[in-house]
């Protein structure tokens, strides 16, 4: 027996998860449960304050009243360190115990929650300067980015195999809960103490404790690859990763397409930050209602498509969630005054997008309210079967590892959605269309996966077993 299959018995007589309790009677699913929720409330809370002050501050410095829109720089401030730190996370997370760096960083979230404090008493006494709330906003990300293979992956290993499904749609559900009574509450916050931001902070620090508490509640796991050293290669992709992924080709297409997805999602909130402060010409509270709705009907997608699984990896639910998302994009799209003649001269030639001049969209604030719900209910549809199978089908000493590459390949999505966004919304400046053409461009942008990513459904589980063996054997 060679020495790799030794050390993959033993993860597995580790991992042992049959002798686990029920999933809703399992206190530490519970703890990382409210831990993931409170993670989640005060990284969208601090994000979605600084990204509405970065279009107020800047509208008010230039002249005129033109609003001028520079959330990609807070886009790209928070997700930098995703793509620095991801890697050597996720070695962190397989070499040592998971629980214990979920703890760490939780200590960690109420350090950078009071630098945070201090960012919005600088910004209000220092001429709306945002470069404290910048920083802080960087290390919130670096947190999260060490929280997240952490966070993902210790779920394979504490819970049992066909209580994944649900496991992943509550905290998915709960997760996106979170966001929106985050990012609803910053709007709020920002409209009633936008000369006391200090409140918004001191809400921040109070829920960082107490995620930190709830913390404890997750149980102890052994390190998944204790033996696993640290190399070069540790920060990116390491060698026996790419070598699955290059071996696996259903899960080198779903990354890929987890990738393009979190491209795409990167661009939404601040397409509905910007509509809902100009085109539909709302406050920052109402605004963070239309952002925050998304979280609504992502719980519930989440929630529906955990179910719908059945211990089963349910690719029906990616094409149910791609086909509603293009749809709901497109509704989204289109201007007050969309109809084909708009979009003609007196010959018939094209001349322009329907809606110019006019700052209006045809949806309204409650139209667009309930387009949103759904936008948010397919993606849910969309993302639990894709996770599911990222976490579930590599064998149990690559999970944390695997985690960190798909944080990786998301992240950088994300990071290419704020430089394409900001690219598209200085066409969209420059043209003078109205602010809702963002969405078509999304819509446009998610059309390939909707005609071409069709796998076909998979029983949990069943690959990862071939798959580990494969492993132990090379």
């Amino acid at each position: 027996m060679s020495s790799a299959e030794v050390t993959s018995e033993a993860i597995t007589e580790h991992l042992d998860t049959s002798t686990l309790p029920s999933l809703y009677g399992d206190r530490s699913f519970w703890g990382m449960t409210i831990t993931q929720f409170f993670g989640a409330f005060n990284d969208n809370l601090f994000k979605q304050l600084i990204l509405l002050l970065s279009i107020t501050v800047v509208a008010g410095a230039d002249s005129g009243d033109k609003t001028q829109d520079n959330q990609w720089i807070a886009g790209l401030v928070f997700t930098i360190p995703f793509l620095a730190f991801t890697g050597i996370a996720g070695y962190l997370s397989d070499k040592y115990g998971k629980r214990g760096i979920v703890v760490l960083c939780k200590v960690a979230e109420i350090a950078v929650m009071i630098l945070g404090g201090i960012g919005f008493v600088y910004y209000t006494n220092q001429d709306k300067s945002l470069i404290l709330l910048y920083i802080g906003l960087f290390l919130m990300g670096s947190q999260s980015a060490f929280f997240g293979p952490a966070k993902y992956g210790i779920l394979p290993e504490m819970l049992r195999n066909e209580d994944l499904p649900r496991a992943n749609g509550f905290i998915l559900m709960t997760t996106f809960l979170a966001i929106i009574f985050g990012t609803v509450v910053a709007g709020f916050l920002l409209t009633e103490f936008r000369d006391q931001l200090w409140v918004g902070s001191a809400v921040c620090i109070s829920i960082a404790a107490l995620g930190t508490i709830t913390s404890l509640f997750v149980r102890k796991v052994p390190p998944a690859n204790p033996q696993l050293k640290c190399e070069p290669s540790s920060f990116l992709v390491p060698p026996d990763m790419r070598t699955l992924l290059a071996q696996d080709r259903p899960l080198l297409i779903a990354l890929l397409v987890s990738s393009i997805f979190w491209l795409l999602a990167g661009m939404v909130p601040p397409a509905v930050n910007i509509l809902g402060t100009t085109s539909l010409a709302l406050g920052d509270d109402y605004t963070s209602i239309l952002a925050g709705v998304i979280g609504i009907g992502i719980a519930l997608g989440c929630a529906i498509g955990g179910l719908v699984s059945r211990g089963k990896v349910n690719f029906t639910l990616i094409r149910i969630g791609s086909i509603g998302m293009l749809v709901t994009l497109l509704l989204m799209a289109i201007p007050a005054d969309g109809n084909l003649n708009a979009l003609l001269d007196g010959d018939g030639q094209l001349t322009h997008f329907p809606g110019i001049g006019d700052g209006k969209q045809w949806l309204g604030f409650w139209g667009s309210l309930g387009t949103l719900l759904f936008l948010g209910g397919f993606t849910g549809f969309f993302a639990v079967p894709l996770q599911v199978f990222l976490q579930s089908r590599p064998p149990d000493d690559k999970k944390g590892r695997m985690i960190a590459v798909m944080n990786q390949a998301n992240w950088i999505g994300v990071l290419l959605s704020q430089l394409l966004y900001w690219g598209l919304k200085s066409v969209i400046e420059a043209q003078d269309w109205p602010r809702s053409i963002m969405f078509l461009f999304i819509a446009v942008m998610i059309l390939p996966i909707v005609l071409f990513y069709h796998p076909k459904n998979d029983e949990l589980g069943h690959e990862l077993q071939a798959t580990a063996a494969n492993t132990g054997n090379s």
